[in-house]
């Protein structure tokens, strides 16, 4: 039937045409209707009670709003206004904020987790949101194999069985302890998390993976999708998702939050970045898509009205660029050296942090201290390692590192570069040449490591070759990455990357993207060992309170532990830590303030992720 159309997919009526094609049977085959494009679309003009959000990318499938299968199918305001999260997750405090949730607690031995909903939640069909509901959608992900979501797959892996106590409490009975089950799963902690569906609708689906979410009644009015956020969809097609208030929210009945300011919010697709920076430039989008420092600050000189997070920082993301050092490169490479740790140690010390974070990044992000992510949850683990003499410095420490290689039986030769015998101590990294931040930070590496003796060069391969074909066999010598990812209030999570039992030989795909460094030695051994260790952890732990009570704290035995492993990973330098990842969102003020700031740092500025929640109640008109 060919590409589809711009057609859009109006809530309040379908359309005369599609009525006409197929009469009585339009609830069966409305969907074939719209993407033949017998829907007409309707043009949307700024009237400035509606916040307009950049979207990347074209909405592939209007009409199918099912999370659990593959697609884009939630970052077009689904997730952001429709849908609600049972809880969010502070990247600052590392605390899960209620939401449809109250709260949820573990056992004392970390296998089953209990969980107390909201009352007085609603779907915006009325029907009322409950215990029926988690159980419902728990087991959706728990007996259906092929329901391929991440969030889906993590759910599945993790939870043995759901069980209703009562119309507020579900108990969820773990495979095995987990004391970060509930942020994994209902935090929403990167982009998404597990997400809860209307059981009285879903359970007429008798084949979930093929389930669209989407239908109208014989009047075309547009029953679903639904949820029970302030927002209800108003229409839809391939390049733009219209969102209306929802003046009937159980937000504000439950007094929970007032209604968000916003009558509507749009997420409209742009088709590159040129488009879409001369969009919000010219007032047209609210909130924009990821710019260099140099792009960003053209744009605030072309439009004062647009604010990033910060005059000089960006947000940092949770994905760190550090280099990935292959170990394993040598066998089949005899002139690879880099299985040898001291060179790895002098490695490290050649690199000038402060030099990539400047001159790549024209000094909007930082260089990083640890593999972790530099928020507020995350700064007592990175102290910790840190006061322990495991960090790392900002600026090369050359002597000492030149100290180390010479030891290790090389002299430098006429041209500058260290040699061994006949051969050179090159080093080739792999770099997404896709990205031009990436780029840019690995030609500032190669110089550094050029001018202190080593013949460094970038090799730069597509998005697809790095992720296919370089990165999970281990094809590589060296990668510029962020394959330390994970980690947003706990460190076990991206520590648990690099553990013996996620060594495969090289040829073989890494599990996970996990440990591709092929990282295996006795010491692999015993930092696995302090990893398997904080894995059964509780984060929390009870400690006497005043008047004979008890209160939550951080539990104290997991910095220590850290920083025993820590230590194993600073002697052997499996992966080489660099700077934070810099993300520069812009958002412009012409029409709406209270976007998230660095000194107002209350949401990430992804508005493509569930916590633009926070986002959208914050808004307010301006004056």
């Amino acid at each position: 039937m060919g590409a589809m159309s711009s057609t859009k997919i109006s809530g309040g009526a379908i359309g005369s045409n599609a009525v006409a094609c197929f009469g009585s049977a339009l609830i069966a085959i409305v969907g074939i209707c719209l993407i033949m494009g017998i829907a007409h679309a309707q043009t949307a003009s700024r009237n400035g009670t509606e916040v307009v959000f950049d979207l990347s990318h074209p909405i592939p499938n209007p009409i199918d709003f099912n999370w659990f299968t593959p697609g884009t199918k939630r970052e077009h305001g689904a997730q952001q206004a429709m849908w609600e999260p049972l809880f969010l997750l502070d990247e600052q405090t590392g605390t899960l904020e209620p939401w449809l949730g109250l709260e949820i607690r573990a056992n004392a031995t970390q296998n089953e987790w209990t969980l107390k909903l909201r009352k007085d939640v609603f779907w915006s069909d009325k029907q009322p949101f409950n215990a029926d509901d988690v159980v419902f959608t728990a087991n959706l992900a728990i007996n259906h194999d092929d329901l391929p979501a991440a969030e889906a797959a993590t759910f599945r892996a993790e939870v043995e069985s759901v069980q209703k106590v009562d119309d507020l409490t579900v108990t969820f009975k773990l495979r095995k302890p987990n004391p970060r089950f509930a942020i994994e799963n209902f935090g929403g902690a990167m982009f998404s998390s597990f997400l809860i569906m209307p059981q009285h609708i879903w359970k007429d689906a008798k084949d979930p993976k093929a389930f669209t979410f989407f239908k109208a009644d014989k009047a075309g009015k547009l029953l679903q999708p639904i949820g029970t956020g302030p927002y209800v969809l108003k229409t839809i097609d391939d390049k733009e998702a219209v969102w209306q208030r929802n003046d009937d929210w159980w937000g504000v009945k439950a007094k929970f939050l007032s209604l968000p300011e916003p009558k509507e919010l749009i997420w409209r697709y742009s088709p590159d970045a040129v488009s879409s920076y001369q969009a919000i430039k010219g007032n047209d989008i609210d909130a924009g898509r990821e710019l260099s420092p140099d792009d960003f600050a053209a744009l605030k000189a072309d439009n004062p009205k647009v604010i990033g997070w910060d005059a000089a920082k960006a947000w940092n993301d949770p994905c760190a660029r550090q280099l990935e050092i292959n170990l394993d490169y040598h066998i089949g490479n005899p002139g690879s050296y880099w299985n040898d740790q001291k060179l790895r140690q002098a490695l490290s010390l050649l690199i000038d942090r402060q030099e990539i974070a400047d001159v790549a990044y024209k000094g909007a992000t930082v260089p990083s201290q640890t593999m972790f992510l530099e928020n507020g949850a995350m700064g007592s683990i990175i102290k910790a390692v840190v006061d322990d003499h495991s960090g790392l410095s900002p600026r090369a420490d050359i002597p000492k590192a030149q100290a180390l290689i010479e030891a290790e039986g090389f002299a430098k030769g006429a041209n500058g570069i260290y040699k061994k015998g006949s051969d050179e101590l090159s080093l080739a990294i792999n770099v997404n040449g896709d990205l031009d931040q990436d780029v840019k930070s690995v030609q500032v590496l190669v110089a550094q490591l050029k001018a202190a003796g080593i013949a460094a060069r970038a090799v730069p391969v597509t998005t697809a070759e790095l992720w296919g074909k370089v990165i999970p066999p281990g094809n590589y010598e060296a990668v510029y990455s962020w394959l330390s990812c994970g980690s947003i209030t706990e460190p076990w999570t991206s520590m648990s990357r690099y553990t013996k039992d996620k060594y495969v030989a090289l040829g073989y795909r890494s599990p996970g993207f996990s440990n591709t460094g092929r990282w295996n030695t006795a010491g692999t051994a015993a930092y696995t060992t302090i990893i398997d260790e904080i894995g059964t952890m509780p984060l929390e732990i009870e400690q006497p309170a005043g008047a004979g009570g008890t209160k939550l704290v951080a539990n104290p035995d997991i910095p220590k532990r850290v920083v025993d492993a820590y230590k194993i990973l600073n002697d052997e330098m499996p992966f080489i830590p660099l700077v934070q990842s810099a993300k520069i969102i812009p958002f412009n003020t012409t029409y709406w303030t209270g976007w998230p700031t660095m000194s107002d740092n209350y949401a990430p500025p992804m508005h493509s992720w569930s916590r633009a929640q926070l986002i959208i109640h914050r808004l307010k008109k301006a004056h």
